[in-house]
């Protein structure tokens, strides 16, 4: 069952699913039973994006830049809020969660799960200043489970002005990082050290699908893995997925290199082998990514500033 209690300062937060189809609200029932079961300090457990808005899609087709098909489905997007934060447990108990949630269903049927996880204060101060994240995932979310020992802070509505400025500096200090990890690469390149050109082109990826993510919902995700981070940017914009469609043997191979790359290139030298003909394959993608990246950019910019007269 479902354990609902009124907020007291957000009334017009939803606290139903009723209008998912049955489907979803099982697996949701299921989500919160292993949340609780794995976190046992959670406070509350909050459902956003597509799924708490209800503008899901189940199976879609789009083209890649190169003609080919790519499939996408939107995930579960949970918040689970705790007494303290999951430190270094969190990607381990994120990991448990999503994998017996997985268990005995068909793996292209399963809906993917994105658990995010903040402390009960750090929520609270993040509301309080109008971080546009946590209080879009307030205004739009659908509290699945809530305690009732804390009270979520009122939040700070930030207009677009402030938004559109904030979307800037975040901006600007992604692309830098990213252009710094070129010149890494441009380095690495010059000493034919291939390896190390992997891991460069995946800090500059890293950079760039982290870049998008900070302008539209002004915050960061903390992980490395370059799925999680696309996956993630599908809830914005279906082009940096584009790049790296992923539907041959050989498309999938070269983005496995480069996601293993953050590890691998560092800590695996003798196992882990990048040729040239690697490093000449995935140059242009990361340029390309790039490219969409500040094309996507700045059209959010065009946006928040479409709004701030209004």
């Amino acid at each position: 069952m479902f354990y609902w209690k009124k907020l007291r300062r957000f009334v017009d937060m939803k606290h139903s699913i009723d209008f998912l189809p049955q489907f979803a609200q099982d697996d949701l029932r299921e989500l919160v039973t292993l949340i609780r079961e794995e976190v046992e300090d959670a406070v509350m457990i909050i459902l956003f994006g597509s799924y708490a808005k209800n503008t899901f899609v189940r199976h879609d087709v789009t083209k890649d830049y190169g003609g080919g098909l790519i499939e996408f489905n939107s995930d579960y997007d949970i918040l689970v809020v705790s007494k303290k934060r999951l430190g270094k447990s969190e990607g381990y108990i994120e990991s448990r969660i999503r994998d017996r949630f997985a268990e005995g269903k068909n793996e292209d049927e399963v809906t993917k799960v994105q658990i995010i996880s903040e402390s009960i204060s750090k929520l609270n101060n993040a509301l309080s200043e109008g971080r546009y994240f946590y209080v879009d995932i307030v205004n739009e979310g659908v509290m699945l489970y809530d305690s009732g020992e804390f009270t979520l802070s009122a939040p700070r509505e930030l207009n677009f002005s402030e938004i559109k400025e904030m979307a800037l500096e975040y901006y600007a200090d992604k692309l830098d990082d990213a252009n710094t990890h070129y010149t890494h690469y441009q380095t690495d390149l010059s000493n034919l050290n291939y390896r190390f050109c992997a891991f460069d082109l995946h800090q500059e990826t890293e950079c760039l699908i982290k870049t998008v993510v900070l302008v539209y919902a002004l915050y960061g995700h903390k992980e490395h893995d370059l799925k999680f981070l696309l996956n993630k940017s599908k809830s914005y914009t279906f082009e940096l997925v584009k790049v790296f469609p992923r539907d041959t043997p050989e498309e999938k191979r070269l983005f496995e290199l480069l996601r293993r790359a953050y590890i691998e290139a560092r800590y695996n030298k003798k196992n882990f082998i990048v040729t040239k003909e690697d490093i000449d394959a995935l140059t242009p993608k990361v340029e390309r990514l790039k490219q969409v990246v500040e094309t996507v950019c700045r059209e959010r910019m065009a946006y928040y500033e479409s709004r701030i007269s209004k």
